[in-house]
């Protein structure tokens, strides 16, 4: 076979023993397991060699562990037990559809506790030492949110992920048993006798655009492709901003009508109806995570290019009327119902307010390109930038002198009027914001509040990673001498879909009568990570990649037992 096909005019027929549609992390792994079983892979993939890896390559390589080591050395005490709680107060199953999604998010979490680190380290992949704590949750013990730190941070982020599996790949062209199809789009799945045989779809021209850039939909030919087995493994929605806003639930309030997009535009979801019509059933698709603390990128990458603010607990957050979100929505504590609180407020922006003091210490973006120090692997430039005093991270730096959405100014009452700049009219009042601010900057005097917010920073303190490197000592935001005063305009970010096609255990697709769909295997995120939507209606971080890794994993190894 050869190693590689990209939009090459004419018609064109393939065979192969599998063929994996999307070469993203999940469709990697799966093809990495079907050439360690020997198996002939046809890998096709619309976009150019250059996006390999798909949206993984962009992640901050973030992983969900359960009793992992670097937990145990954080004395932190965690256990399958109360990550399964947690994981079942976060994705409040409640539809008969969710039995296999339930299922498959059992099996990740088991995964997750068990053998998970051990083969990501068979395969190269390097943790940071300290767990962060995401999504830290809804308040009390049988709501949203992760009980204790289990975010685990992949040294070299997201492409030290995607890495080991491009390389097993790569392997498999050299041994000939895998067709690198780039600028291979699928426009229909091929069925015969109810059981999918093949794709058949369109020659896209070459395209020499980087990592990331929209390419070229010009059609130079046609191609068909036959197979023994059939993943789609090509994504959600993230970027088709048109089907969020028609799934988007009315639980969450009105669908955005601005929002920037946190992943690039070939994320579009087109193999989700592709599917359907060859009979796949499509689950769970109101089921969304987009986040709350969006920014516009300066040095955009992709059209309406968005980065996310990866907040600790101490900013404070005004709603676009200048009005303090409620307990518990503090920044990274329960992004699904800060999605719907904002739904419910009559504006689509919010705003932090904090100062340097707060932003030198609590602010992280994500993204690889975000993160040089640990993308590139420096351990001098890592220590430096996180556990230095007095040090702005140079990413969000720039973000401060040429992104859009920050405001930095010395007083209050010239923060709020360049707050007003940003905004149709000016909604926000100095007086309110000031008494607002005011108040909780009262409530760090002694060493208990009635604040929740201040008692969450103090909390978060208590864990030493946070305490040396995460979360900014107590103190008032209006001290001039922690400051200057920055605010940030933040949008809705869109990122992921938790529903997809519902699969079973082997990762194996289902019709609508809950009937395997003979020959078509789904992974990834078109597969809601997992049976349909193993997270239900809450993310608890880290699962996304974890998702890919294991769905694609399973994937991988059914179609080969059955070929």
């Amino acid at each position: 076979m050869a190693s590689g096909l990209s939009g090459d005019a004419g018609s064109t027929e393939l065979l192969a023993d599998a063929i994996v549609i999307g070469a993203g992390l999940a469709g990697l792994v799966a093809t990495a397991e079907l050439v360690d079983a020997g198996k002939r892979v046809l890998l096709l993939e619309q976009e150019p060699e250059a996006s390999l890896g798909g949206q993984a390559f962009w992640s901050l390589g973030g992983l969900f562990l359960v009793d992992s080591p670097e937990q145990r050395r954080a004395r932190i005490k965690d256990s399958f037990e109360l990550a399964w709680s947690d994981w079942l107060s976060s994705a409040q199953f409640d539809r008969p559809e969710d039995e296999h999604p339930k299922r498959f998010a059992r099996a990740y979490v088991e995964f997750a506790t068990g053998e998970k680190r051990a083969w990501l380290l068979e395969q190269g992949v390097k943790l940071m030492p300290s767990p962060g704590w995401a999504e830290r949750g809804g308040g009390q013990a049988l709501a949203h949110g992760n009980s204790v730190p289990r975010f685990h941070l992949t040294w070299g982020t997201g492409p030290a992920v995607v890495e080991p599996f491009e390389r097993r790949v790569r392997a498999g062209v050299e041994r000939g048993l895998v067709q690198l199809a780039f600028r291979h789009r699928v426009d229909e799945l091929i069925v015969d006798k109810g059981q999918v045989v093949g794709a058949e779809g369109s020659l896209l021209a070459r395209s020499m655009v980087e990592r990331g850039q929209e390419s070229s939909r010009e059609v130079i030919g046609r191609f068909s492709a036959r197979a023994g087995a059939v993943l789609v493994s090509s994504g959600g929605i993230g970027h088709n901003l048109e089907l969020i806003r028609k799934y988007w639930p009315e639980r969450l309030g009105p669908a955005p009508r601005q929002m920037v997009a946190g992943v690039p535009a070939h994320v579009d979801g087109r193999m989700l109806p592709i599917a359907e019509r060859a009979g796949a059933n499509w689950i769970n698709r109101d089921r969304m995570w987009h986040y709350t603390e969006g920014i516009r990128n300066w040095a955009p990458v992709w059209a309406n290019h968005g980065i996310r603010i990866l907040p600790a607990p101490s900013s404070m957050w005004f709603d676009g009327a200048g009005r303090r979100l409620p307990a518990p929505l503090f920044p990274g504590f329960d992004t699904i119902a800060t999605l719907a609180h904002i739904g419910a407020s009559g504006h689509e922006h919010t705003w932090f307010i904090l100062n340097r003091r707060i932003i030198e210490r609590e602010f992280a973006l994500s993204g690889s390109e975000q993160n040089p120090d640990i993308t590139g692997k420096d351990v001098k430039l890592t220590l430096r930038t996180r556990l230095q005093p007095g040090v702005v991270p140079g990413p969000i730096q720039s973000f401060m002198d040429n992104g859009e959405d920050f405001i930095v100014r010395d007083n209050l009452r010239e923060l709020v009027a360049g707050m007003n700049t940003l905004t149709d009219q000016p909604y926000l009042d100095h007086d309110s914001i000031l008494e607002q601010m005011v108040a909780r900057d009262r409530q760090v005097a002694n060493p208990y509040s009635k604040d929740l917010q201040v008692m969450a920073i103090r909390a978060a303190r208590k864990y030493l990673p946070d305490r040396l490197s995460r979360v900014a000592a107590p103190h008032r935001i209006l001290d001039p001498s922690a400051g200057p005063l920055i605010a940030v305009k933040l949008h809705i970010l869109t990122r992921k879909t938790l529903g997809g096609l519902q699969t079973d255990l082997e990762a194996r697709v289902l019709d609508p009568a809950g009937v395997v769909l003979d020959g078509l295997w789904a992974a990834g995120e078109a597969a809601g990570f997992g049976g349909g939507g193993m997270h239900g209606y809450n993310s608890l971080e880290g699962t996304f990649l974890g998702g890919c890794l294991f769905s694609g994993r399973v994937a991988g190894r059914s179609m080969a037992s059955r070929l």
